[in-house]
């Protein structure tokens, strides 16, 4: 088989977006396949290893398959052994959401299989939790929008012939709303002074000037900067050597509206100095 295709599986739970995904690299320039068989995955390489305009294949595996699914951790097993390069994307979002996408679409889960949503929810993450703690990139797309995942997949994807490095996204939110799931590392800044109790200050955000001002000028968030850039920076060298070219950096405070945001902004501006392509994401900004 020719070592030049590029082979990226795109896994995750039913309804967190795996058809947004695909049609988001097709648009890129991979070649996308649908729910193919595990057991058919190296034939299919194959097969298309002669095809001078095609490098980058993507395919969507998930409980569709039934019985068929279980092969795939072997199968990824013997495509790392032929030396094959090749990538895991996960896509995740919470119960909650899942259920009511389920409901809004009126269509049944895979795994249902008669019990309620939330019983086939249960099944299929029993099932995926291996491929889950394997994957190369994690997406939790609770709080995202079609564009919005676009957009991650494209920042994810793109740029295939520049050379390898790492990619980062920076995440602000709130501890109240809970933590991210597909967070790398998770800091907590609710050690600064917050905002918040500054009257003209506390229907700002961290994006406002006044609000990030008052955050940095802090001498703990400067040092904080500088030891969680420094961090990532010895850290960089090891998830690219492992293969792992894209993280998630979540930053919280309480709520999610000035402290979290005003450091998230800092760090990213740290970070694309740094060389590391970054995107900034504010998951709570919006929220009471």
């Amino acid at each position: 088989m020719s070592q030049r295709i590029e082979l990226l599986i795109v896994s995750g739970m039913s309804g967190a977006g795996r058809s947004t995904a695909a049609r988001s690299l097709e648009d890129l320039g991979w070649f996308v396949i649908d729910n193919l068989p595990p057991t058919l995955v190296q034939d299919t390489l194959a097969a298309i290893a002669d095809r001078a305009d095609i490098d980058r294949v993507a395919v969507v595996v998930d409980v569709r398959g039934g019985v068929l699914f279980d092969d795939l951790q072997s199968e990824l097993t013997d495509l790392h052994s032929a030396g094959t390069p090749v990538r895991t994307l996960f896509l995740e979002a919470s119960d909650t959401v899942l259920v009511r996408r389920f409901e809004s679409s009126r269509r049944p889960h895979p795994l249902q299989a008669g019990d309620r949503i939330v019983d086939g929810l249960a099944r299929e993450r029993e099932l995926l939790a291996d491929l889950r703690g394997e994957a190369d990139l994690v997406i939790d797309t609770s709080e995202m929008t079609v564009h919005d995942l676009r957009r991650a997949i494209d920042a994810a994807f793109r740029d295939h012939e520049e050379s390898v490095r790492l990619r980062a996204t920076v995440l602000s939110f709130g501890f109240k709303h809970g933590i991210p799931v597909d967070a790398d590392y998770v800091l907590d800044v609710r050690f600064l002074p917050n905002p918040h109790w500054v009257p003209e200050l506390r229907p700002l955000t961290g994006l406002d000037a006044r609000v990030n001002d008052y955050v940095v000028a802090a001498p703990p968030a400067r040092d904080f900067l500088e030891r969680a850039t420094a961090l990532l920076d010895v850290a960089s060298d090891g998830f690219l050597r492992e293969g792992k070219a894209y993280i998630t950096i979540g930053i919280g405070c309480t709520g999610g509206h000035h402290r979290s945001v005003a450091m998230a902004e800092n760090l990213a501006a740290r970070l694309v100095k740094s060389g590391v392509e970054t995107r900034v994401v504010h998951r709570d900004i919006g929220r009471e």
